[in-house]
């Protein structure tokens, strides 16, 4: 459901949960699209061509214009195309949803510990678990973030139950506990069997295979492979 005239195509990598919000977004908002896949360690002319600053993914381009960064592509769309708003209407809502993301965004870095080791890895872990322990007070009465329905900040939150359980297997860590955190276990399960989720998802041995890469590397997924948050 693009504007006519106006193509939609979406620069990403398989295996990047912050192209996956992209791609779950435009899924709710029912916008058809044409997806190009990046190798990102050989970044293609069109990829430099639209993102030349960052040269990450994703990037989004809308009647040739180039919008990168995962939540400022959101929040482009639901200014875009005001049907099925993803982002709550209520200004206060939306700007305690604008807080949430930037304090996962800034908080919820469990990816670094596929480099990391001894004590920085267990500090990582530790901000995870806390990170953890706050949301699962903030579902209190509630089957999603977002209320009955998935919004922002369960896209924002989707690589959790996508990409949590590849990388503390990886990292030989242990974040996520079930029984310690109860509500954000029901709302991972509800997360991921939403058709739309359920159908997307990356394969785990394939994720597993590819963060191998990167602790045996010392890569970090989150900065210099090149997609973006």
């Amino acid at each position: 459901m693009a504007e006519e005239g106006q193509e939609v195509k979406l620069l990403g990598s398989w295996y990047s949960p912050f192209v996956f919000r992209v791609r779950w977004a435009l899924k709710l908002k029912g916008i058809q699209y044409e997806y190009i896949e990046q190798d990102l360690n050989n970044k293609s002319s069109l990829l430099l061509h639209y993102n030349p600053i960052n040269k990450k993914v994703p990037v989004m381009i809308h009647g040739g214009k180039p919008i990168a960064e995962s939540l400022v592509i959101i929040e482009y769309m639901d200014e875009t195309w005001k049907h099925n708003p993803i982002l709550p209407v209520d200004p206060y809502q939306k700007a305690m949803a604008r807080f949430w993301a930037k304090f996962i965004e800034e908080k919820f870095t469990v990816a670094r510990t596929l480099i990391l080791d001894g004590e920085q890895q267990k500090k990582e872990v530790k901000q995870a678990r806390d990170v953890l322990e706050i949301l699962e007070g903030e579902l209190k009465g509630k089957r999603f973030f977002g209320g009955d329905t998935i919004g922002f900040l369960d896209i924002v939150l989707g690589r959790i139950p996508g990409w949590l359980g590849a990388i503390e297997e990886v990292a030989c860590i242990k974040v996520f506990d079930p029984i310690e955190y109860p509500r954000m276990k029901k709302w991972m399960d509800s997360f991921s069997e939403l058709p739309m989720i359920k159908e997307s998802l990356p394969p785990r041995n394939n994720l597993v295979q590819h963060f191998h890469k990167f602790r045996q590397h010392g890569r970090d997924p989150t900065t210099r492979t090149g997609f973006h948050y």
